[in-house]
């Protein structure tokens, strides 16, 4: 099989790596040499009718996935365990089309055999490591399974199914390589240049152990080949494809999210030559541009979506999708004159709270409205179901409003994960206390919140923003001697001297800092003080000893 004989040579170029050290172009130059050996024996993605545009997508296609499953072995365990589910997506596909079982099939069953042996000893903590004869085997193995797979395709209609699928099935290794391309450019490296700021890694920088980084994105690449899979099958449905396209948004939110967290001692400053910088960094810095083009996107498909729950027949479906064309312009253009208007761009995602849910709310409506009158009167279209409106502005609602809280939600989460920090405790558990969760999340500080302390006995048991109340003064001091706690913040309130002077006495002998949540010029954090311009905003002073 030409695929199998091509995977063992890329094996072979990646032990010569292991052993030699190749340069990146060396390396380039054997897998695009590879690639058009598939391409020369039939293998390609058939995603086009232009059968040369298709010909350089099946290139780019099998170099870029052979470098991205390269570039995720970066953690005990990740790059085998995406492999074998990816895989596994793969393989059911191939089983799919019935006996005699294609020698695809057999090829794959064997790879994710050995794959699953091998990562027995790959997981961690590693007593053994892949290096790139085993990445690179695994991302152009993959890659070709992906182009036999799409011999059958070009008669096709649902298109969904063809590209979609194996796209979702290898989502995480796209994304990440995506990631770390876009971030080293950005910073002024090679792309081939190692680093530590692949998304694994960054999901440690912010607290998270190996082993649960690794299990996360596992269990996200398993989300993307499940879907993968039901496109495959049931490619027609819309409601499994806009679940597909939502979590393809709601992963590359995560991948922006992802790319905020800093995994470097130095801030990375985007490349320049002379005055001029490179048109992918000022877009990257150009975030309000993403925010319209991300709210365009929920916008068809939330408009689409009450479409298609409104006339749920077939047959009414494709009477009155005329209808729908004509009408999605206007819907499009009012909705977003409206978020603009309200001031939907004027918000900052880390901080989203109420008050933008809000302004959310406005423009939907504002935009809904405008839009029905406009169809309905405008363009004569009075007969046209009002119920689509309805639907439509509470999809809409959800879709933005969850994507604006999205980092909100995920910092919330990670911070919930965190196996490493400070270990903090919050005395207070009232209003004071959220501000103070508001301030470890939305900053820097390496901070592991264990939970709340409060004199008020009924709040124990009690949880505030998920975090437990774990009693009372009582319950701090069992803590603090059992050596369970770094720090305690103490949240804006008034305590009694007394009880001060016996926080700090405690604090002083089991040597944790104690500091409380002020409006003032210093901030002091884990013991270094830093200069604060004036502000109303709260602070964090550490308590003299």
């Amino acid at each position: 099989m030409v695929a199998g004989f091509s995977a063992a040579l890329i094996a072979a170029v990646g032990l010569a790596d292991d052993i030699l050290h190749l340069k990146p172009a060396t390396k380039l130059i054997a897998q695009l040499a590879l690639a058009a050996v598939l391409l020369q024996y039939g293998y390609r993605l058939n995603w086009l009718q232009s059968m040369t545009l298709d010909t350089m997508l099946t290139l780019v296609w099998v170099v870029g996935l052979t470098n991205a499953f390269n570039l995720i072995d970066n953690m005990d365990g990740l790059c085998g365990g995406i492999a074998i589910v990816a895989g596994g997506a793969l393989l059911v596909e191939l089983l799919s089309v019935g006996a005699p079982v294609p020698p695809e099939a057999v090829f794959l069953a064997i790879l994710l055999g050995a794959t699953a042996g091998f990562l027995v000893y790959n997981v961690y903590p590693a007593s053994i490591f892949m290096g790139d004869s085993g990445s690179l085997l695994l991302g152009f193995s993959l890659a070709a399974l992906t182009l036999s797979t799409g011999h059958d395709v070009r008669g096709r209609s649902d298109i969904l199914a063809v590209v979609a699928g194996p796209v979702l099935v290898l989502l995480i290794p796209i994304l990440d390589a995506t990631l770390v391309t876009l971030a080293r450019w950005t910073a002024g490296r090679r792309a081939s240049q190692g680093g530590t700021d692949h998304s694994s890694h960054r999901l440690v920088a912010i607290g998270l152990s190996e082993p649960r980084a690794v299990a996360l994105l596992w269990f996200l690449a398993a989300v993307g080949g499940a879907l993968g899979i039901g496109l495959r099958y049931y490619g027609q449905q819309s409601s499994l494809a806009l679940v597909a396209f939502g979590f393809v948004i709601a992963m590359t939110l995560f991948a922006v999210y992802l790319a905020g967290v800093r995994v470097y001692d130095q801030p990375e400053q985007a490349v320049t030559d002379g005055n001029l910088t490179p048109i992918i960094v000022e877009f990257m810095y150009k975030r309000r541009v993403a925010e319209v083009v991300l709210d365009f996107c929920l916008t068809t498909v939330c408009y689409y979506a009450a479409y298609r729950m409104r006339f749920e027949d077939a047959g009414e479906f494709l009477r009155n999708f005329g209808m729908f064309l004509r009408s999605l312009p206007v819907v499009v253009a009012t909705q977003m004159i409206m978020f603009f208007v309200v001031g939907i761009y004027r918000g900052e995602w880390r901080h989203f709270g109420l008050a933008d849910t809000i302004v959310v709310a406005r423009g939907v409506f504002f935009g809904t409205a405008a839009a029905l009158i406009t169809v309905l009167y405008g363009f004569g279209f009075l007969a046209y179901s009002r119920t689509v409106f309805v639907i439509y502005a509470l999809l809409l609602m959800t879709a933005v409003t969850l994507s604006r809280a999205s980092f909100r939600l995920v910092g919330d989460f990670m911070q919930r994960q965190r196996r490493t920090g400070s270990r903090v405790v919050i005395y207070g558990a009232g209003d004071g206390g959220g501000m103070v969760i508001n301030q470890l999340l939305g900053g820097s500080a390496d901070a592991r919140i264990v939970g709340f302390v409060d004199d008020d006995p009924r709040k124990a048991g009690n949880r505030v923003r998920g975090y437990p109340v774990l009693g009372g003064f009582s319950a701090l001091t069992v803590l603090i001697k059992s050596g369970s706690v770094d720090s305690v913040i103490i949240s804006p309130r008034q305590l009694t001297p007394e009880r001060l002077n016996n926080l700090r006495v405690l604090c002083a002998d089991a040597n944790v800092t104690l500091s409380q949540m002020t409006v003032g010029l210093q901030s002091l954090v884990e013991g270094e003080v830093r200069e604060q311009p004036p502000s109303k905003r709260p602070q964090i002073r550490q308590i003299p000893s």
